[in-house]
């Protein structure tokens, strides 16, 4: 059945206040399926809805709605109610909500919750905000490596309904040191009597506590694990990350770069649910950084006053140039931004890649040129030292722009910058300046004005 129809049936039995049916309808859903329908409802709706889900239920459903709802549900259920979800939360999620939640709340919630989940979320909430340890889960299977199989199947059946994936295990040493990992299926196939030390797999590929979330996303990319082992300082292990949560981390520092790129000042807010100061609040900064900055090709301009009143037609071909240089610019730049990002480029790369550019340039900026030479004569009727100096700056210009486009994002990620802050707005802002000093040079030097 599609979703459409669903909701409208969904909305049907609200109406009709049928929630024994409601209750069976919801339950048959996938819980992040459930959780699209809750983000239809109307606010009044949304609590009275979640309290009828099976309790089985409704902590997995929970867990899948936008934190607003979250926020919305847990403010509002009894204190009872609400400890009982956040007990029956991954530690992760847990942690996740209650980092958004003012500190009164927080407060209640931990008093009331199991001393086994506050332990967790105490431990998750130490580490640095977008670290691995902050964003990893506490909940999964260990094995000590002198069990036989038989024993490690058995504490899988313990413990195996309330950790995050059983896919693989970790096998620890008596200090919880990881020496090793052994995936089920091995489990299901090795002889009972066998033992985890000598069945388990010993290279293991783990992560640091303090690692970036962006190389944990990069991590997960290399080896293509849906699992991977986080650990401290000493080689002990601490938590897991999943794949689900490096989707996660991978659409926020995609939405990042390209708010960065844009020159907006990153939200971790949808569009929709982000308010007009708000956003006026993200953006003003750099519209002012680039207003300032902008104003010295007026100054450039001025500066060449007596030369543009010698020979005005000079003045209408200012916007294409400073566009054309401005977009080669952001071109180059786009292009090395993304590669920094995913480590397909490093420093030392640099005088390969500003060869390069300076290939393409050539190329770019000659074809332009070409091109509006015969534009200049033909349509614009421009006489012929006039067409000479506007095409020789747009090559010009296209070299400059692509050069400053490759070099600035990798020179500010080797100062420490994101280099995404060096994207088009930024560069395009240099490149109008530098076009509009060699568009004038030039002038000045061919025409002799």
């Amino acid at each position: 059945m599609e979703e459409a129809v669903n909701m409208e049936e969904i909305k049907e039995l609200i109406a009709n206040k049928q929630y024994t049916r409601l209750r069976q309808e919801l339950a048959e859903l996938n819980y992040a399926d459930t959780a699209a329908v809750f983000e239809e409802l109307p606010e009044d709706e949304k609590l009275k809805i979640f309290r009828i889900l099976p309790k089985t239920m409704a902590a997995d459903v929970f867990s899948y709605l936008p934190i607003e709802d979250q926020q919305f549900i847990i403010t509002s259920l009894s204190e009872r109610e609400a400890t009982g979800i956040i007990d029956n939360l991954m530690a992760d999620d847990a942690t996740d909500l209650l980092e958004e939640m003012p500190a009164n709340i927080v407060k209640k919630l931990l008093a009331n919750a199991s001393q086994e989940t506050r332990r967790d979320i105490n431990h998750l909430l130490r580490y640095p905000e977008d670290s691995a340890g902050s964003i990893m889960t506490v909940e999964f299977v260990d094995l000590k490596e002198n069990l036989t199989v038989a024993q490690a199947i058995e504490r899988i059946r313990k413990v195996g309904l309330d950790s995050e994936t059983i896919n693989i295990c970790y096998v620890l040493d008596k200090q919880r040191t990881l020496v090793g990992t052994v995936a089920l299926r091995y489990l299901l196939l090795s002889p009972a009597d066998a033992i985890i030390g000598e069945i388990m797999h010993e290279n293991v590929i783990s992560l640091n506590t303090m690692m970036d979330q962006e190389e944990v996303a990069m991590q997960f990319q290399k080896y293509d694990f849906t699992a991977m082992p986080v650990v401290d300082n000493e080689n002990r292990l601490v938590g897991i990350i999943t794949v689900d949560d490096v989707v996660d981390i991978l659409q926020e520092e995609a939405t990042e770069d390209i708010e960065k790129m844009a020159a907006i000042v990153p939200s971790d807010k949808p569009y929709m649910k982000t308010g007009a100061f708000e956003i006026w609040k993200k953006r003003m900064p750099w519209l002012l950084v680039l207003m300032i900055s902008a104003t010295f090709t007026g100054k450039i301009i001025s500066a060449y006053e007596e030369a543009l009143s010698a020979c005005l037609v000079l003045s209408t071909f200012f916007p294409m140039l400073m566009d054309t240089g401005g977009n080669a610019g952001g071109q180059a730049s786009v292009t090395i931004i993304r590669g920094l990002s995913l480590n397909e480029i490093e420093f030392k790369d640099m005088p390969r890649i500003i060869w390069k550019e300076i290939r393409v340039a050539l190329l770019c900026g000659i074809t332009l040129a070409a091109a509006n030479f015969v534009k200049l004569i033909l349509v614009d009727k421009v006489s012929l030292m006039v067409s000479a100096v506007i095409c020789l700056t747009l090559v010009i210009a296209v070299l400059i722009a692509k050069v400053v486009g490759c070099t600035f994002p990798m020179l500010a990620k080797k100062v420490g910058f994101d280099p995404a802050v060096m994207a088009s707005p930024f560069i395009t802002t240099i490149v109008d300046a530098l076009v509009l000093v060699i568009y004038f040079k030039i002038a000045v030097l061919l025409l002799h004005i």
